[in-house]
């Protein structure tokens, strides 16, 4: 699979050929599917229909709907079209893909899903039609309540619209909060508007009626990545930094509290690694980190005691960790090494990296031999501690995955789904938005 994005109760999965799968649970009577119909699916299942032939490179996830765009540049919506946020100019909801009507020599780059908002950046080209002047512009549509749209109103839009105050900025990135938009333009800089509640917008002086440019510790920095969650913000710098900003309950924001930031805040505990990608949930943040290797010439004490290098304290890299330790912090050798040219072969790596791979190792060593040791009864009745009990079998990561998916099977498809404890009618707070996670 190359990238997949997730709703409140469906995911979505773009396999490498460009075919988008769904699965999840469909009984809403919204088609947020994709398939036709309100039938759950337990497994994915791809989307036929008007997309058969066309490769899907962009996909969006809300709570009840879902947008795609092809590599032809078109836009597809399908799911509940409550308040518009399908862009098909009614309220209608689809129960399959179907394209959004754009002006001519429109194209679709980005697109991202609120819970009841959509937003998308679109590329316009000049009337010459020329690709090397083409800007790429912001429009947003479905309900504009809180002002989350940029319109500079509560007013609900039922088709693309473009945001005229910021009309003259070219944008490679759109993400959708709850009730706010974040938008990354192609220099680095990114623009909020919405809801103010929980200082998700990352400027103290914003109103949220209009967009606004977060400054204050992001000022300087090239951002290349945001991503939202229902009420709170993160952004990934060009220097491998993530900036979190925000609603801090149950400690989404990465910064060891649960205090709400009302501007970007560098996530510390991250400061020495090397973020690849990032991606939020409606309370959490994820993101990817890469090992790098610490250049000695960068670092002046050990990173184990903390001791200056010198003449007779050499400097020495991990093979696990990167970082750099002198000799009596890194003299041990372990095997699958992170960094190691050959993990089959034992490398150097730091006193606290040994530790963790001979740990794993001995671990996963004990649990095999205590689980093939163990004898089997057969007997038929009951000995001295009472009765007889099966040993355990040590299931390999397929049969788990086959008993894992044979109870959510059997779970679908012998119960009824709880309803949710507030209507679709409210405005639920986004319970899961993974929007284009790419995995290497």
């Amino acid at each position: 699979m190359s990238f997949v994005a997730c709703g409140e109760y469906h995911t979505c999965a773009v396999a490498a050929s460009g075919d988008l799968y769904t699965w999840g649970d469909g009984t809403h009577n919204a088609g947020i599917l994709g398939h036709g119909t309100d039938v759950s699916h337990c497994i994915p299942k791809r989307v036929t229909g008007f997309l058969e032939g066309l490769q899907v490179v962009s996909i969006a996830c809300g709570s009840w709907h879902t947008a795609l765009i092809t590599s032809n540049g078109k836009l597809f919506t399908f799911g509940d079209g409550m308040l518009g946020v399908l862009g098909h100019g009614d309220r209608e909801s689809v129960s399959y893909p179907k394209e959004v009507e754009l002006s001519s020599g429109h194209k679709a780059i980005k697109v991202a899903c609120g819970v009841w908002h959509t937003a998308a950046i679109i590329e316009v080209n000049d009337e010459s039609g020329s690709n090397a002047s083409a800007s790429k512009i912001l429009f947003t549509w479905g309900d504009g309540d809180q002002y989350r749209l940029g319109h500079v109103n509560k007013e609900t839009y039922l088709q693309p619209t473009c945001v005229a105050a910021l009309a003259e900025y070219n944008f490679q990135q759109v993400a959708c909060g709850q009730s706010f938009t974040v938008a990354l333009t192609a220099s680095g800089h990114v623009f909020t508007v919405g809801s103010t509640a929980y200082g998700q917008l990352g400027n103290p002086n914003s109103d949220g009626k209009v967009p606004i440019l977060v400054r204050d510790k992001l000022q300087g920095e090239s951002v290349e990545e945001i991503s939202c969650g229902t009420h709170h913000v993160a952004a990934l710098t060009s220097r491998s930094e993530l900036y979190t900003w925000g609603r801090g309950a149950n400690g989404r924001l990465g910064h060891g509290d649960t205090e709400d930031q009302k501007t970007p805040t560098l996530v510390e505990a991250l400061k020495e690694r090397h973020v690849k990608s990032i991606a939020c949930g409606a309370n959490f943040t994820t993101c990817i980190c890469i090992h790098k290797w610490v250049s000695g010439n960068d670092q002046s004490v050990c990173s184990g005691c903390r001791q200056p290098f010198g003449f007779t304290r050499k400097r020495h890299n991990c093979y696990h960790c990167g970082l750099v330790h002198c000799h009596p912090c890194s003299s041990k050798k372990a095997l699958k090494a992170a960094l190691a040219p050959s993990p089959s072969k034992p490398h150097r790596v730091c006193d606290a990296c040994h530790g963790k791979l001979k740990g794993s190792d001995s671990l996963n060593t004990s649990n095999y031999n205590r689980e093939i040791s163990r004898p089997v009864s057969t007997s038929h009745g009951k000995n001295d501690r009472g009765e007889v009990k099966p040993s355990k079998i040590l299931l390999t990561s397929t049969a788990i995955g086959l008993v894992k998916y044979l109870d959510l099977r059997s779970a679908m498809l012998g119960s009824t789904r709880e309803p949710s404890p507030t209507g679709r009618d409210a405005q639920n707070p986004l319970s899961l938005q993974l929007k284009d996670v790419i995995f290497p």
